[in-house]
C-alpha cells in the first residue's frame, strides 16, 4: 500500500468523520508525516499497513528522546491512532496495532455531547415533507437510542433486528458482535421508514439485507450520514461541532448521568477496555461540578 493513498484517506476521515478544523487536520497530517519518514528510513522501509506495535512504540520513543513534550506526544499518538482507525474503516488493515500503544498521562479529553433538548431539536429539524425523511429520523433515533458508531449504522442488517426481544445485533470493530437494546422510539421510527419508504425503493441486489438505504436503493456511506447531521445541526441552531459520533457520546453520557452501571455501558458501546468507558464518569463528574457551581448558594461569588 502506498503512503499517498493512506494519507489521502486520513485527510478525508479527519475532515468528515472527525469534523476537525483545517488547522487541526494539517497538524495531524504533519504528525503522521513524521511517522512516514520514520517508517521509510527503516531497513527495509515499511508501508503504512505493515507497521506493527513494536514499530510504533519505537517511533514514539524516538520522538520522546528528541525532547518532545508529553502534551506533544499525546497529540502525536492521537494522530497515529486516528491514522490507523481511518485505515481500519477503509478496510486497508484488518487489525489496529495502536490499541496497546502507551501514551503519556496528560489528562483526558471530555468529548462533546448533546443534551436531550438538543437531540429533540435535531430530530425536529427534519423536514418530514422531503423524500427519505422517515429514514433520516429513524437513523437519528438509532444512533442515539443504541449508541452505534456510524459505520455500524450504515452496515446494520435487517436480519440482525430482533425487535420482539427488544434488541439488535451489531458487528463492530474487529468484526466483534454485540447485542444492544433498542429503544421503543427507534423501533417505531424504523417500522415507519420500512413501511413508507424502504419497501418502495428499487433495492440493489447487494443491499437487500441492509436496513438503511439511499434513494437509489444502495447502501449508505458514512459521509452522507455526516452531511445529514451537520445540516440538521445548522438548521436547529446548534453551534457545537458535532458529527454522527456525537450521538454515541450523548447516549453514553445520558446513561451514566442516569446511574447506569459502567460495565453495562461498556458492553453496549462495545469498548474492549473499561478504561475507555470511564471517560464518561469523568464527564459525569464535570457535569455535576458545573451544575453545583452554577446553582448551589455557597458557590456564588460573595455568598
Amino acid at each position: 500500500m502506498q503512503w499517498e493513498k493512506a494519507l489521502a484517506g486520513f485527510r478525508v476521515y479527519l475532515k468528515l468523520e472527525r469534523a476537525l478544523s483545517a488547522r487541526t487536520v494539517e497538524a495531524y497530517l504533519r504528525d503522521v508525516a513524521k511517522l512516514r519518514s520514520f517508517a521509510e528510513a527503516l531497513h527495509p522501509p515499511l508501508a503504512p499497513d505493515a507497521l506493527q506495535l513494536d514499530d510504533l512504540q519505537a517511533f514514539i520513543t524516538a520522538q520522546a528522546k528528541q525532547g518532545l513534550m508529553a502534551t506533544s506526544q499525546a497529540r502525536l499518538l492521537s494522530a497515529v491512532r486516528g491514522f490507523h482507525k481511518s485505515m481500519l474503516l477503509e478496510g486497508l488493515i484488518t487489525a489496529d496495532p495502536t490499541e496497546l500503544l502507551e501514551s503519556p498521562r496528560t489528562g483526558r479529553h471530555l468529548p462533546d455531547f448533546l443534551s436531550v433538548e438538543e437531540i429533540d431539536a435535531l430530530v425536529q429539524a427534519i423536514d418530514m415533507a422531503r423524500p427519505m425523511a422517515h429514514r433520516d429520523r429513524a437513523m437519528l433515533e438509532t444512533l442515539y437510542g443504541c449508541g452505534l458508531r456510524v459505520s455500524e449504522l450504515c452496515s446494520l442488517r435487517i436480519s440482525r433486528l430482533h425487535f420482539a426481544e427488544g434488541f439488535l445485533r451489531v458487528v463492530g470493530k474487529g468484526d466483534k458482535e454485540r447485542i444492544v437494546p433498542v429503544s421503543p422510539e427507534a423501533v417505531k421510527q424504523i417500522g415507519i421508514y420500512r413501511e413508507q419508504e424502504r419497501n418502495h425503493l428499487p433495492v440493489q441486489p447487494k443491499a437487500g439485507d441492509l436496513l438503511f438505504l439511499n434513494a437509489r436503493g444502495g447502501g449508505l456511506s458514512r459521509v452522507s450520514v455526516f452531511k445529514l447531521v451537520k445540516a440538521l445541526a445548522a438548521k436547529a441552531g446548534i453551534r457545537k461541532t458535532i458529527s454522527p459520533h456525537t450521538f454515541r457520546h450523548s447516549f453514553a453520557t445520558h446513561l451514566v448521568e442516569g446511574g447506569a452501571d459502567l460495565r453495562a455501558v461498556q458492553e453496549m458501546l462495545g469498548h474492549a477496555s473499561i478504561t475507555t468507558t470511564e471517560i464518561y464518569t469523568h464527564l459525569d463528574r464535570e457535569y455535576l461540578r458545573s451544575n453545583i457551581m452554577r446553582f448551589h448558594p455557597r458557590a456564588k461569588a460573595g455568598a
